[in-house]
């Protein structure tokens, strides 16, 4: 499946945070992309603009295209509970971010070549798949040969967040997804409601 392969920069000044993990670029450059993007002359965005915006921005940031969201989004909308949070439970939840998450890769686009060349498995079996859903309970390894990537050990001895609903085990190389998280553990600044207000229209 395609997957945005754009400049990663301009995005980040395009919403004015680092979507996709490059800050180095708003610290340069704290304006949008384009000729008009330093002009203090900018028309106020319409309510629909701004839930198309943070609808890109979630998929931007997780990584996926129109479909799969979507298809995340109906899956939200059918379980109990508040829709938007369930959507981020679930976006959460993700084998390739849950391996981000995890400090096995350093950002969630790594972290999906991880998974798709066979480097990951769960509950000792390798998954290929990124879109796969974890269930409370499951183990997230690494395959004998991704413990020797140069990148998986530099990684993980960077990583200094740590999120409640995971737990890694540094002498097995294998971390535990605990449960699904809560919407006010997830760190990501995303308003969920305004996709939810996108979509019921």
């Amino acid at each position: 499946m395609a997957r945005y392969s754009g400049p990663r920069a301009k995005i980040s000044r395009r919403f004015g945070e680092p979507v996709m993990g490059f800050s180095k670029a708003l610290e340069k450059k704290n304006y949008p992309p384009g000729i008009h993007g330093n002009s203090r002359r900018r028309r106020q965005p319409t309510q629909y603009a701004v839930q198309l915006q943070e609808k890109q921005k979630a998929k931007l940031m997780y990584g996926l295209l129109e479909r799969q969201f979507a298809r995340f989004y109906q899956e939200a909308s059918r379980t109990k509970g508040v829709t938007g949070e369930n959507l981020m439970r679930l976006l959460e939840s993700r084998l390739d971010n849950t391996v981000f998450r995890l400090g096995i890769a350093p950002t969630r686009r790594a972290a999906r070549q991880l998974v798709s060349h066979g480097h990951i498995t769960v509950n000792g079996k390798v998954v290929n798949v990124p879109s796969v859903v974890l269930k409370p309970g499951q183990v997230v390894g690494l395959t004998p040969a991704a413990r020797e990537l140069n990148v998986v050990k530099q990684s993980l001895a960077n990583h200094g967040s740590k999120v409640a609903w995971l737990e890694w085990n540094s002498d097995k190389w294998e971390g535990t997804f605990l449960s699904h998280p809560q919407r006010d553990q997830i760190p990501e600044n995303i308003k969920e409601q305004l996709i939810v207000e996108l979509y019921s229209k």
